[in-house]
């Protein structure tokens, strides 16, 4: 610490610039609110900050850059505060709080949105498909837009119109020294891509510009389910199937035992399932039949598949991933289902101790596959499907137990993998992220991070390390 900080921690003088130039609210250690301002949505992270500061626009950003370049604290920046090994919290140091930043504005003749960095995914869905709009998105509402686009963003749309990254219009950004910079197709071109997937080592995203699609409001969407001892089969059922399926049909394999619901009878509480959750973004008659071969194998122990609110279909993992859970992961992409994929899944899913834990087997390609590998950071685009192995727990007790779980999980899949989703990934090293943009694509981020944060000031991150360091 700084030899002029007191008892809070905190350089006194540079504490009271900051107060009488920001306007959102300051919490330090010791007031009412830090307890649960200090949390993040992974229960397994319990870190203390010297300081959050929750910003209400710009100018708030940009003072908070200037107290940590003059006190030389770390520096945490917090959206939806969904980073998966809680990047978005720090100890001791300062966290840039962006979710009062709340602005959304749609226009529906020109099909875009604008939407400030503390919007979430279910925030952001509520206003566009007011006018039967969506942008492609993530897979759970309270995840934040801006960590979620930066990274990529996989989700229920993306095999009929790609990921979130591609829909991306322009971004505002503000650098370490302070600046704020907009990036798009015609403006300063070569960080737009790199923002394209390469998550926030760049500066602090302040506002996004999306492209939007025609969505819904009703889509058809929702699990088909089996037994879990029946994995096998039906993944082997499932590999043939999509190989048919038109671009308009997302689909994910997941493996979990089932929630407790009034929608379900009481005897299938508990009960280990494996389950293909479908989306399909087109016209209901159609998608009826895409979905008719599915609905026959087995036959399923519960189909319910069936038109639905679009939001109600993002909204359908909430419950899966509330708040508070302890929460470990592990990740890799692989080409296809081959057999010895299967049979790794087939033999680990049932391993799990937790009832809690649940994993999904994404299905990419399509318009995926249809963007140019280099025309974005994102990495994979050639990968036929992600693994995202989430151990979860409600509190401390088995996560030791689960996490290891996950990790043999990946060990076994590590023969099949063809890299890696960035957002999926825990604190896992430099090479692991080198591994998820490919070397070339590396290289070419660690460029751009030495021009825009050559001291890794944003280093709370996937990070690329500027090539200095």
């Amino acid at each position: 610490m700084n030899a002029t900080t007191g008892a809070a921690g905190l350089d006194r003088a540079a504490f009271r610039d900051l107060e009488g130039s920001f306007r959102g609210r300051l919490v330090r250690p010791g007031d009412p609110s830090y307890r649960q301002d200090r949390r993040v949505w992974n229960g397994s992270v319990d870190r203390f900050p010297a300081l959050i500061a929750h910003c209400t626009g710009v100018a708030d950003v940009v003072a908070v850059l200037r107290f940590v370049r003059r006190t030389g604290l770390e520096l945490a920046v917090r959206s939806g505060g969904h980073s998966f090994p809680g990047h978005s919290v720090c100890d001791d140091g300062v966290v840039a709080d962006l979710s009062p930043m709340k602005g959304i504005r749609v226009d529906p003749e020109a099909r875009t949105v604008r939407v400030q960095a503390g919007v979430l995914l279910g925030e952001m869905d509520r206003e566009t498909q007011r006018f039967g709009l969506a942008v492609p998105s993530g897979v759970v509402t309270h995840t934040g837009v801006a960590g979620l686009t930066l990274g990529g963003g996989i989700g229920w749309l993306m095999r009929k119109y790609g990921l979130t990254v591609d829909q991306l219009l322009s971004v505002d950004l503000v650098t370490a020294d302070g600046g704020l910079v907009t990036a798009g197709a015609t403006r300063n071109e070569e960080l737009f891509w790199g923002l394209r997937g390469g998550g926030g080592n760049f500066g602090i995203a302040t506002e996004f510009e999306f492209r939007l699609h025609p969505v819904g409001p009703v889509v058809l969407a929702g699990p088909v389910v089996w037994p879990m001892a029946e994995s096998a089969r039906v993944m082997h059922f499932y590999r043939d199937w999509i190989e048919q399926v038109p671009d308009g049909m997302t689909t994910a394999v997941i493996h979990r035992r089932l929630l407790p619901s009034p929608d379900l009878p009481r005897e299938l509480h508990g009960r280990p399932v494996v389950m293909v959750v479908c989306c399909w973004a087109g016209e209901v008659d159609e998608g009826e039949r895409v979905v008719r071969p599915l609905r026959g194998f087995g036959p399923p122990l519960l189909d319910l598949c069936a038109p639905r609110p679009f939001v109600e279909h993002q909204a359908m993992l909430d419950p899966s991933f509330p708040h508070g859970h302890w929460y470990y992961f592990r990740s890799c992409n692989v080409h296809r289902l081959g057999d010895r994929v299967i049979d790794v899944t087939a033999a680990h899913a049932p391993r799990s101790a937790s009832p809690l834990t649940s994993f999904p087997v994404f299905h990419l390609g399509g318009a995926v596959a249809r963007v140019g590998a280099e025309e974005t950071a994102f990495d994979g685009r050639d990968a036929g499907h992600t693994f995202n192995l989430n151990a979860t727990c409600a509190t401390e007790r088995g996560f030791a137990q689960e996490r290891q779980w996950a990790r043999e999980f990946r060990t076994a899949l590590e023969p099949f993998e063809t890299g890696v989703y960035v957002n999926f990934l825990m604190d896992e090293g430099e090479d692991r992220v080198r591994e998820a943009y490919g070397t070339r694509k590396y290289l070419r981020l660690r460029a751009l991070k030495e021009h825009y944060d050559p001291g890794n000031l944003f280093h709370l991150n996937q990070n690329v390390v500027p090539g200095r360091h």
